[in-house]
């Protein structure tokens, strides 16, 4: 099982280089952007011994604790059978 995390600054964080983006595309002729958020993505490769539920809590706590800074940042993830 792999679980693939999504962190992003929350909403109410600039995000410099999604805003540089942004602009870089509109001066380009990409005049429909109206904003950019970068991200990153994390795979994490679980042992197949681990059951879903498990998974769920243990990936909660990874990104509580390491992947993702609460203060700033938020996150989602997906649990992904392999």
């Amino acid at each position: 099982m792999k679980a693939r995390v999504h962190v992003f600054y929350k909403d109410s964080v600039f995000d410099p280089q999604g805003n540089t983006l942004a602009q870089s595309l509109r001066k380009v002729g990409f005049n429909g952007v109206k904003d950019v958020r970068v991200g990153r993505v994390i795979d994490v490769q679980l042992d197949d011994k681990v059951n879903k539920d498990q998974a769920t809590r243990d990936v909660r706590k990874m990104c509580d604790q390491l992947l993702a800074n609460p203060v700033i940042e938020s996150y989602k993830y997906e649990l992904i059978d392999t």
